[in-house]
């Protein structure tokens, strides 16, 4: 983000002092995003104010959506089996959820194509698990897929 985006650099502020830098603003956007949280309550974390951390924010998704050779976002979401068989039923549910689900994995590009779609397996109960089991790294790791993936 710092080589590619001026916003990033580190650069003297109007007080002549050294203004924040890339890691402290790209935290701030990472921190906004994950845990849903507003701008000001990053200021005494990470020494910023409101508005930057919101500048931040702005700037950080402007600039991940538009890495060059980008094929897209990968992302997990939870679908309810409403026609799941009772043998089955104690593998598919997760506690928070309360009822028999599947796990899709799928990365689209940003108009929407679906590159690729892969439903996690049974007994899978995160995310994680089922980016580890998904052919999705594999084909990144042997050269199949050459262009970058933001995980979200």
């Amino acid at each position: 983000m710092e080589v590619e985006y001026r916003y990033f650099q580190q650069r003297v502020n109007a007080a002549g002092k050294l203004g924040c830098t890339a890691l402290q603003k790209c935290t701030a956007a990472i921190r906004q995003l994950a845990y849903n949280v507003a701008s000001d309550l990053l200021d005494e974390y990470l020494q910023m104010s409101e508005r930057t951390a919101r500048e931040a924010l702005g700037h950080f998704c402007s600039g991940v959506h538009g890495f060059p050779g980008m094929i897209g976002s990968i992302d997990c979401m939870y679908w309810s089996w409403e026609m799941c068989p009772t043998a089955w039923r104690g593998t598919h549910t997760r506690g928070d959820i309360g009822r028999p689900s599947l796990i899709l994995q799928a990365v689209a590009s940003y108009d929407l194509w679906i590159w690729n779609a892969y439903f996690g397996p049974q007994g899978s109960h995160n995310d994680i698990n089922v980016f580890e089991s998904s052919p999705v790294l594999e084909d990144l790791i042997s050269g199949l897929a050459p262009l970058s993936i933001v995980i979200y």
